[in-house]
């Protein structure tokens, strides 16, 4: 099996979901660094669009959406399970909540002036100025939560948590990590990273003894590669064999029909290509790149959507 290779960037709080994931799959994979705003030459040439953070390539298979990615990971490292039997419809439930509304409340309140200007203040204005330009374009359409909205959000989930701690419990669902911890984990991450409101979470110990467990789990070991080189990588390759999910599509689209797949709030950047296979859980589209070569992207079908062109 070919390399398993993050493209990413440090401040994304959805790849530090996918690191911490590595990490505790003890997967040993290759880093990619990729601009945090467009333009994303490289990002483009192997997706067709999709520039959602953080995408995994295997060779020519690309993998988009954090919580597919998740889905792929397991796969590939079946223990630990992110999914144990015991509750695997209580985590996913949980981590599909948390990929949405609650990462909407960890960037409603980290984004607040003094969290923002905490965050990104590093950063010269002009540089500034492009990065909010870039994701007004990249969540338009997408209602943003407010302050207030978000710091209610917050509060109430953090009760209940606490609630939960109490009894002694190592993470969310019993004594080991599930997928909903680290969905739940990655937006107080990106909250702690706005230093000048981050005290805000200080007053839920039992949370916060939590995300020093978590954050303790580590990205696992990785090795640099440049984005020309993972273009190659996928140039030189050609894409697994699809695993028995194609064939008669239950769809909108039929198999081998030219297809844009979306996602269904924001980021919507299409994807065109041929629908090679179809799952319950997931859509594999081919596309060829002049760069990159023959290519199945790989799109969750929760949270996104498929037309026929």
């Amino acid at each position: 099996m070919s390399d398993v290779i993050l493209h990413h960037y440090p401040e994304s709080p959805f790849a530090e979901k996918i690191r911490l994931v590595l990490g505790f799959k003890q997967l040993r994979y290759r880093s990619v660094t990729i601009p945090m705003m467009l333009p994303k030459p490289d990002v483009v040439a192997l997706t067709g669009g999709n520039r959602r953070t953080p995408i995994v390539q295997i060779g020519a298979d690309v993998y988009c959406d954090s919580a597919l990615i998740a889905r792929v990971l397991d796969r590939l490292a079946p223990t630990p399970s992110l999914y144990p039997p015991a509750h695997a419809a209580t985590a996913d439930l949980l981590a599909s909540w948390a990929d949405q509304h609650w990462f909407a409340a960890g960037v409603g309140y980290a984004m607040q002036p003094e969290g923002f200007k905490s965050m990104f203040g590093r950063h010269p204005p002009e540089v500034v100025a492009a990065f909010v330009e870039d994701r007004k374009a990249f969540r338009k359409g997408m209602p943003r939560m407010g302050l207030q909205a978000a710091t209610a959000l917050l509060t109430s989930r953090l009760q209940a948590a606490e609630a939960q701690f109490a009894d002694g419990r190592a993470y969310l669902l019993g004594s080991t990590p599930t997928i909903a911890d680290f969905s739940f984990y990655h937006p107080l991450w990106f909250v702690r990273q706005a230093t000048a409101v981050a005290g805000f979470l200080d007053a839920f110990g039992g949370t916060t003894a939590w995300m020093t467990r978590m954050a303790a789990i580590g990205h696992g070991q990785s090795t640099p590669l440049g984005s020309a080189e993972a273009i190659d990588i996928a140039q030189s390759s050609v894409p697994a064999p699809l695993d028995g999910t194609s064939g008669a599509s239950a769809g909108p689209c039929p198999i081998g029909a030219r297809v844009a797949v979306s996602p269904s709030d924001y980021g919507i950047d299409p994807v065109a290509g041929d629908l090679m296979a179809e799952s319950a859980d997931e859509w594999v589209v081919r596309r060829v790149d002049p760069r990159a070569g023959t290519l199945h992207v790989h799109f969750p079908r929760f949270g996104y959507q498929i037309e026929s062109l």
